[in-house]
């Protein structure tokens, strides 16, 4: 009942936390293209800021909760988020807009830290269930953060930061106030080393050949994914000319489907077919959904196809979360998860780079073309390297 009680605070923790992300997303790229007239592929460079701190502060974050407790990282990092919202409804400039990025990312480091404390309070047959928690916060962040700002955009960007603010600021309060330690025993309580990049700890994790195979499927999916993070709201606005609206709708579309698909259909299949064939028909999904992104010819073709692709990315994240803690040691969790963590952050700062330099260089087609032909080269690895998953 306590672990229940628990995997619920978690729960509304973030998802209020991706509340206010979740109005932003859809608003940034467009704020900085018509308000401060950044090129695409500087709005490229700010997306990936956000994740270039999630990659130098997830590791250090999830060795640092190993030693003193998640909880007060995870408050911690909600209060530098808001703080961060709070200066981007006050940006002017290239300068101020990627400050308050790299704020944010480093507010946004504390997701490994929460995928720790699932760990420590789930039992192993049911880390999947439970890393599904985080894709159902996310989800549902993504589907009441768009639209809401969706419906606020006619008041101005700034309104927009602020409102994200009072959210990360209301889930700040909650985890300081409701969310109870995980009561972790890693035995690393005597001595803490402060490092924000492990060396060493990257070699460990590696070493394990299924963990360092599973992490580098999770780091191509998330640089995949990457490439629509500035992309996205950018091939809407300058292709389709949706208004910020019609985006936010989109982001909320995906934000449904993959909560339905993490807290619905996972459910009900994770029993049925093995993980291998998971993986399968997830990278499938994602292969047709953002190969066909470019092609939607109308909102609602857009809307089919954004779709297609929220079952896949909602079928893998929880799966390949799931795995790679089924493959961890139980006192390595927060080590090992935050490495992930930030080699995924890695890939969002790749995949918006590469997102923002191809659509302003190669054409609006490039981001979501190569993103699919990325996960094409995964789900051969899958089907030629991964038969022990059956």
């Amino acid at each position: 009942m306590k672990n229940k009680a628990s995997l619920t605070v978690i729960f509304v923790t973030i998802f209020i936390d991706l509340m206010g992300f979740g109005i932003l997303i859809p608003l940034l790229p467009t704020f900085a293209s018509k308000e401060l007239g950044i090129s695409d592929f500087g709005i490229g460079i700010i997306v990936a800021a956000f994740s270039l701190m999630q990659f130098i502060f997830n590791p250090f974050l999830g060795n640092l909760s190993d030693s003193i407790g998640r909880k007060p990282i995870i408050a911690i990092t909600l209060l530098l988020t808001s703080i961060s919202y709070i200066i981007f409804s006050f940006a002017n400039s290239f300068g101020v807009l990627i400050l308050s990025r790299m704020l944010a990312g480093i507010g946004g480091s504390n997701i490994g830290v929460a995928q720790a404390y699932i760990a420590d309070i789930t039992q192993p047959e049911e880390r999947l269930k439970g890393m599904s928690i985080i894709g159902i916060a996310f989800g549902l962040g993504f589907v009441f953060g768009p639209l809401i700002g969706a419906l606020i955009s006619v008041y101005g960007y700034s309104v927009a930061g602020l409102i994200s603010a009072t959210f990360s600021f209301t889930a700040f309060l909650f985890a300081l106030i409701i969310l109870p330690e995980s009561n972790i025993r890693t035995g690393k309580k005597n001595k803490l080393e402060i490092k924000l990049f492990d060396i060493n700890n990257i070699k460990k994790v590696i070493r394990t050949s299924k963990v360092n195979l599973l992490i580098f499927i999770f780091f191509i999916i998330i640089f995949s994914i990457a490439n629509l993070y500035g992309t996205f709201a950018l091939i809407g606005y300058k292709l389709y000319h949706f208004t910020d609206r019609q985006n936010g709708i989109l982001f909320g579309t995906m934000g449904i489907i993959g909560a339905a698909v993490q807290g619905g259909l996972m459910k009900l299949i994770k029993d049925k077919i093995s993980e291998r064939k998971l993986l399968l028909i997830g990278l499938a999904f994602m292969i047709a959904g953002l190969a066909g992104i470019p092609y939607g010819i109308n909102f609602l073709g857009v809307i089919i196809i954004v779709i297609i692709l929220s079952i896949g990315t909602g079928i893998l994240q929880p799966l390949l979360l799931s795995l790679i803690s089924k493959f961890t040691n139980q006192n390595e969790q927060g080590i090992v998860l935050g490495i992930n963590q930030s080699f995924s952050a890695l890939a969002r700062v790749l995949g918006p780079l590469w997102g923002g330099f191809s659509f302003n260089y190669l054409g609006y087609k490039a981001p979501f073309l190569t993103g699919a032909i990325f996960t094409f080269f995964i789900l051969v690895i899958v089907i030629f390297y991964m038969k022990e998953f059956e």
